[in-house]
């Protein structure tokens, strides 16, 4: 079946407001900002995002936070986006944290019908017993806090019950696909790209370069095409657009006296 879709705006055209959405990236690795542009100029408000962060430097979601078109965010980092944190000290914005780890694994566990598993990340913190701030009032109470988490013992060991996460749609980063939505990604591109895109349960992927079935190695494919229903081709400019958070770079070597 050919996946690809003409335009990240048809690719997106049928996301509604208060929809939710598993986002893809790392930092500023792998995130789909095609899409998520596409999703800006839609107008799309009031949605729930699961993501690893929420964007920096006005790219990526920060696009759609600095809009107030995100509800709800679920992640493990709020990273130096200052918008971000203004916005949940203030109580704009509901956050639930979670730790990097167990964020990835529900997302990934939502994709394969797992409903639940138990991790020892949490125990003994606030993360299993309750009281994490989610919002707060716009004077600084905390207006809804996490609920407590079942925790069991197994082997003398306590361990948390987390729930797999599914949403409503995916949108997700690809450096190779082809037209039957089978996905590789670069580096760490591939930390949440794979698990955010198979929590969706509409799923779509846009790809530094398109090439047509067969032309992966099979056993080079990161995450096959069952996960992903859409697919959309970067032209070579959007490909190569990618931002730099620090950029470090080694001052020239003084040149030997004569």
């Amino acid at each position: 079946m050919d996946k690809v879709v003409a335009s990240a705006a048809e690719a997106v055209a049928d996301i509604p407001d208060g929809a939710s959405l598993a986002v893809g990236g790392f930092g500023l690795s792998g995130v789909p900002t095609v899409l998520i542009e596409a999703l800006h100029r839609a107008g799309v408000t009031g949605l729930s995002v699961v993501s690893n962060n929420c964007g920096a430097m006005e790219t990526g979601l920060a696009v759609l936070l600095s809009a107030h078109r995100i509800a709800r965010v679920t992640g493990s980092y709020v990273g130096e986006n200052e918008e971000f944190a203004r916005q949940y000290l203030a109580g704009e914005i509901e956050l639930e944290l979670i730790p990097q780890g167990t964020l990835a694994e529900r997302l990934r566990a939502g994709g394969c019908g797992i409903p639940a598993f138990y991790t020892p990340a949490g125990v003994g913190t606030l993360v299993a017993e309750g009281g994490l701030p989610w919002r707060y009032t716009s004077d600084g109470r905390v207006a809804v806090a996490s609920p407590p988490k079942e925790v069991r013992v197994f082997d003398g060991r306590a361990y948390v019950l987390e729930h797999g996460i599914r949403t409503d749609y995916a949108l997700v980063r690809a450096a190779r696909g082809d037209r039957h939505g089978n996905l590789v990604f670069s580096k760490s591109a591939r930390n949440f790209n794979p698990p955010a895109a198979m929590a969706g349960r509409i799923t779509v992927a846009e790809v530094e370069e398109l090439v047509e079935p067969g032309e992966l190695d099979p056993d080079r494919v990161h995450l096959p095409g069952i996960f992903v229903q859409r697919v959309v081709a970067l032209s070579p400019g959007q490909a190569a657009d990618k931002r730099i958070e620090r950029r470090t770079v080694t001052p020239p070597r003084a040149k030997a006296a004569a």
